[in-house]
């Protein structure tokens, strides 16, 4: 047996070395080739900002023919009844409104006529002419002069046919005539709606009127017209809305006034659904 010389135990430390490297690199590879490849991380996603958006503010509706006749009654009940005005009576000041009056149901008012709303026509000329007079009224005509002192003075228009809601004119229904021989008393004007005047004078020294070129043919057999009024609920001198007062007693359908700021007046055409003519109150103070 021969003892290994230093040279040879030299090669054979040096080969097993060379041989672990080899394994070892082997081993590296192999297992690299065999190993699950890493997953690249997922990109952040974008962060979505959501702006909230202001909530919609809806202007506020408009009063309507039915709302104004339903302030009436609330303010007519309380005067009957001896109670104060409810508080939607009161609440009403400031509130818009639009509502229109019809007139001329019956047709062309004949000549020299003092309707304070009217309306001709001449086949001749061809010729339309609608009229719409406002009514005056003193303080003391509602019980509103203070002790002492003058008040102030109303112009408005009457609102026709108060117990109907309705913004046309009413059809012909029913019987006309009275029952058993019985009179019949026609009701007189229940509702105004009114604006306070200027100290220093009038407003208008002339009625709201319009004339317009028109075809026979383009007037109907039922024709009639509105006067739409547009403004604001006002108050009266001493505070609420509405003033209801009964002159010849108890036994009396009570008489109302609305006090109003109006901004604009339209005669109108209900058969075209036109406007014929406007007049901007604002510009007309």
């Amino acid at each position: 047996m021969h003892e290994p010389s230093l040279r040879t135990s030299r090669l054979a430390i040096a080969g097993g070395l060379a041989a672990a490297l080899v394994l070892t690199g082997a081993g590296f590879l192999l297992g690299r080739t065999t190993s699950p490849s890493a997953e690249p991380a997922p990109s952040p996603k974008p962060v979505q900002v959501i702006v909230p958006h202001p909530p919609k503010v809806e202007a506020p509706r408009a009063l309507s023919r039915a709302d104004v006749i339903a302030l009436a009654n609330s303010a007519t009940n309380a005067l009957v009844s001896g109670d104060i005005l409810p508080s939607e009576v009161a609440a009403a000041a400031g509130k818009r409104f639009e509502i229109a009056l019809p007139f001329g149901c019956s047709g062309p008012s004949p000549e020299g006529s003092k309707d304070p709303l009217r309306w001709r026509y001449d086949a001749e000329k061809q010729t339309l002419r609608v009229y719409a007079a406002p009514s005056r009224w003193q303080a003391d005509d509602w019980g509103l002069a203070q002790a002492g002192r003058d008040g102030p003075t109303f112009e408005g228009f009457w609102l026709t046919r108060p117990w109907s809601s309705s913004d046309h004119c009413p059809q012909a229904r029913g019987q006309a005539a009275a029952l058993n021989g019985q009179p019949v008393t026609l009701p007189g004007q229940t509702l105004a709606l009114a604006e306070i005047l200027p100290k220093d004078g009038q407003r208008r020294e002339r009625p709201y009127q319009t004339v317009q070129r028109m075809k026979a043919e383009d007037i109907s057999p039922g024709q009639s017209f509105r006067l739409r009024l547009i403004g604001r609920i006002d108050r009266l001198p001493d505070g609420p809305p509405i003033q209801c007062i009964q002159p010849s007693g108890i036994e009396q359908r009570p008489i109302c006034l609305i006090a109003v700021s109006l901004d604009e007046i339209r005669i109108e055409n209900p058969e075209t659904n036109t406007s014929l003519a406007t007049w901007s109150m604002r510009q007309a103070q």
